[in-house]
């Protein structure tokens, strides 16, 4: 988690037709280049008129987090702090003390007195990324916040009402969660107030060539057209995060400053896709499978590898099959920070 404070400079909306426009938002490039991402920004700019809770959806490494701080940059309260937690990476006793603050001598080694994030945002915005992740008890107690009751600090007697704006982000079908009884629905369509939907980079295949110049720029490597078309081709279940992975590891074994196929992986060139027909679960099935294969089981690799957490992984191996198909390893850990880079 992490308080920022907007940046002086002015932003403005990217022009249609006007070709790669590269802005910032709260210190995280926001590079702009189709429609889709266009008409996105626009939606964004209305939204933060408002006050209203808003719910971004995307999947993994779509750059939510980047819409989140560009709602923020567009609100009123752009002046006022930008506070974020990745609700995947803590236990649910953490994310309480994170969010909520803790007085002296709450638990064992509370030795002072610490406000919660929710303080910390204070007439500001607070982003809470990966928001389906939460426990059912701490949905219960975030419920009573979004309603506008106040809440006590862990082990505090005084009440404190919340002032932020909240912003919530998942990459999971959280109507789907409901139904399986893993989400409160209450929670849900509170947070569903205003909904914006990130689209995944397999439907903004026309922004690649922008996305590698950016990401290529500072080694000074360049691709292949025919790599380049390799990488359009592609399904990007990891989207921007996965591709950035990729074209970071082209960099570092190329025997060339101009990359071609040979530098990308050899799963991507057997999975591009060349038929409309065939279903994007499939692919991303296989990339999933093959990912395990390639780190010979190890679960957090192949996620790095993917660009999603490792939480993801195991939900979406559930779906695809049983764990025991590719093994377990035993390490647990935090999801990295994703790119801020989006098209």
């Amino acid at each position: 988690m992490s308080p920022a404070r907007q940046k002086s400079d002015e932003v403005t909306l990217p022009v249609p037709g006007r070709g790669v426009q590269q802005f910032d938002f709260l210190g995280m490039p926001a590079i702009v280049a189709s429609r889709a991402m266009q008409r996105t920004l626009e939606k964004v700019e209305k939204v933060a008129r408002t006050d209203s809770i808003v719910l971004i959806a995307g999947e993994s490494g779509v750059g939510k987090e980047l819409v989140a701080r560009a709602i923020h940059h567009f609100s009123p309260r752009k002046e006022r702090p930008f506070v974020d937690l990745n609700c995947a990476a803590f236990p649910e006793n953490l994310i309480e003390s994170e969010l909520f603050g803790y007085e002296k001598g709450a638990f064992s080694g509370a030795d002072a007195v610490k406000p919660g994030l929710f303080e910390a945002a204070a007439n500001g915005s607070i982003f809470l990324d990966e928001i389906g992740e939460i426990e059912s008890r701490m949905q219960s107690k975030l419920l009573r916040v979004l309603d506008g009751q106040p809440y006590f600090r862990l082990g505090g007697t005084r009440k404190i009402q919340n002032a932020a704006r909240v912003i919530a982000a998942t990459n999971t079908d959280l109507r789907e969660s409901v139904q399986r009884g893993e989400f409160r629905s209450d929670l849900f369509h509170r947070l569903d107030a205003i909904e914006l939907r990130v689209p995944p980079l397999r439907e903004r295949v026309d922004d690649i060539p922008a996305l590698c110049d950016y990401f290529l720029s500072p080694s000074g490597c360049t691709l292949r057209d025919d790599a380049l078309e390799l990488l359009k081709s592609y399904s990007w279940p990891g989207n921007i995060r996965e591709l950035r992975n990729i074209l970071n590891k082209a960099v570092v074994f190329a025997d060339s400053p101009i990359l071609t196929p040979a530098d990308l992986p050899g799963a991507m060139r057997q999975m591009a896709v060349t038929d409309p027909g065939y279903s994007l679960e499939r692919l991303e099935e296989q990339a999933i499978f093959r990912a395990l294969e390639q780190t010979h089981g190890h679960q957090q690799k192949a996620a790095d590898i993917l660009g999603i957490s490792r939480r993801t992984l195991i939900r979406k191996l559930k779906h695809y099959g049983p764990l025991k198909r590719h093994g377990q390893d035993s390490h647990a850990h935090g999801r990295k920070a994703g790119p801020g880079v989006f098209l």
